[in-house]
């Protein structure tokens, strides 16, 4: 099987980590050989956070380049644009239509871009945009946007739902279980 690439990109607290190591780990479980590289901005100010995800059959390389992903996961609207160059032409975004502004934003320096989804599928691109936040939330935590994701994103996969709850089970603390699981079927049925 020919490598396949995910970039998961947000701002940083989001919870990107996690949703890559879900998909490490449910990739690994699958058999294939999985590359996760977790390139750090500045997370701890709320700037760029990218982890790139690379499976199948032999990865050599944990980067992504331009042009190479499959799919962009996004937490935020603007990150999924700004990154929109790594997606291979018959890529999939996936994206969370919240808008966290960035610093330029706040100061006063600059204004967040407007319908950012449209521009992006004239564009070319496919995206599949959802409110992940309001999802989370009706699943009882904010904090479950990245799992909200993660259960969007196995709509791409032809994985069985028990390999998912599997991994989730593996990575995530068990008195947060039941709510991320809640989140991941939110949407995945969203």
């Amino acid at each position: 099987m020919e490598t396949k690439n995910i970039m998961i990109v947000g701002v940083g607290g989001q919870g990107s980590l996690l949703a890559s190591k879900l998909l490490g780990h449910l990739l690994m479980e699958q058999g294939y050989d999985v590359k996760v590289s977790e390139v750090h901005g500045m997370s701890q100010r709320g700037g760029s956070v990218v982890t790139y995800v690379r499976y199948g059959d032999r990865v050599n390389s944990p980067v992504i380049d331009q042009g190479e992903a499959d799919f962009i996961v996004s937490f935020e609207v603007l990150e999924a644009a700004r990154w929109l160059s790594y997606l291979k032409p018959d890529g999939q975004i996936v994206t969370n239509t919240q808008q966290i502004d960035p610093m330029p934003v706040i100061t006063g320096a600059a204004q967040y871009p407007e319908n950012l989804v449209e521009k992006m599928k004239a564009a070319g691109a496919k995206v599949d945009a959802l409110d992940c936040l309001k999802l989370a939330e009706e699943a009882g935590s904010s904090k479950a946007v990245n799992i909200v994701l993660m259960g969007r994103l196995s709509h791409y996969f032809d994985l069985p739902e028990e390999a998912w709850m599997k991994s989730l089970e593996a990575c995530v603390p068990s008195k947060f279980l039941e709510l991320n699981k809640k989140a991941f079927q939110l949407g995945k049925n969203a």
